[in-house]
């Protein structure tokens, strides 16, 4: 019902200033422009602005107001600031009119399916709601935020294609981190904390997950999970919040366990190795020097490289799992390696975990 109720809700397009008001009320007193304007003080011309809402009822005008009508000055008051308030949100709109189109760069329906916009708005209304979500007033300042050369520095090919979807998953992950918990950043607790979370890898996503980010919050570091959206082929992306809360963004694109550990880890390695102005962001590609220091770490974290060319002759599952249990990690981050290396992507496929989104 209340859903219903503000889905319905009445905008008036129109704003009635509290001169109209007081217009009504001097004729209701039988007293003449003229009389009111001795009695309060104020001029006639005043007068006339004010009833045309020209000119705003003060504080000093809405005393003496109160002493001439008997009418609270808190009412004129409260009449001013609503009039003015209306007038400000007509010019909004119309200012928003202007820019709608925008919004056909924003993946406004899978945002809606996910709780972030309402359906069944208007066009400036649903614009209102998309800049709201990304906590900007405007379509300009949208594009200085997500265009500002931090951001560039570091932007995909999708980003310059689909820069609206591309900003959107990157700002669920802003809001969904804003609302953890961090102490100040502080690195050597961080890279202390990988080594504990590379033990987690072993355990299921019940355990794994809230105690990852537990960990990590303890060391400044915000893990938050947003699922995969239309557009954005990215496994994880890292971004500073403050100069001491960092975000690491992860998602499930490919499902495998093997996939999600190694992004973390990419993840992590910008954080304790990059600077903190950068959006950096692992969309595969292997041309920024960055990347390529992420994947590194990532991958001598999870399996020595001393143990890759062992790992290419494996023949049989259990010699993925011995190895895995020497090294205290998951199997399936065992067969994954197996399979990079030689590009058999079925074999051992059955010893990696998928991992599915939940409610």
């Amino acid at each position: 019902m209340l859903k219903a109720l503000k889905k319905y809700e009445f905008e008036p397009d129109y704003a009635t200033s509290p001169g109209a008001t007081l217009l009504e009320v001097m004729e209701s007193l039988e007293m003449t422009q003229k009389e009111l304007a001795v009695r309060t003080g104020l001029t006639e011309q005043t007068l006339t602005r004010i009833f045309k809402g020209n000119q705003p009822i003060s504080y000093e005008t809405a005393n003496r107001l109160e002493l001439v009508t008997q009418v609270p000055a808190g009412m004129w008051n409260n009449l001013e600031a609503q009039y003015r308030e209306q007038l400000a949100k007509l010019e909004e709109r119309q200012r928003l009119d202007a820019e709608k189109t925008w919004l056909k760069t924003i993946p406004t329906k899978e945002l809606m399916e996910r709780g972030y916009l309402e359906a069944n708005q208007d066009e400036v209304s649903l614009l209102r709601n998309v800049l709201s979500f990304f906590g900007v007033s405007s379509v300009h300042a949208w594009h200085a935020i997500w265009e500002t050369p931090e951001v560039a520095a570091r932007r995909s090919k999708c980003f310059d294609s689909q820069p609206g979807a591309a900003a959107s998953w990157i700002r669920q992950g802003e809001l969904q981190a804003h609302q953890i918990d961090c102490a100040p950043f502080h690195k050597s607790r961080f890279q202390q904390t990988l080594q504990e979370i590379r033990v987690l890898t072993c355990e299921g996503p019940g355990v794994f997950v809230p105690r990852m980010k537990e960990l990590c919050a303890a060391s400044g570091v915000a893990v938050a999970l947003v699922r995969e959206m239309k557009k954005v082929p990215w496994n994880g992306a890292t971004k500073w919040l403050t100069p001491n809360k960092a975000m690491i963004l992860l998602n499930l694109r490919g499902k495998g366990e093997d996939k999600f550990w190694f992004s973390f880890f990419h993840e992590a390695c910008h954080v304790v190795k990059d600077k903190k102005k950068d959006l950096l962001i692992n969309d595969g590609s292997d041309g920024d020097p960055r990347e390529k220091q992420a994947d590194a770490f990532a991958a001598e974290t999870l399996i020595p490289s001393r143990f890759n060319r062992n790992i290419s002759t494996f023949q049989t599952a259990q010699e993925v799992i011995d190895l895995a249990g020497e090294l205290g990690i998951a199997p399936g981050i065992v067969a994954g390696r197996y399979q990079f290396l030689t590009g058999n992507w079925h074999v051992f496929r059955n010893l990696i975990r998928k991992l599915e989104w939940r409610e």
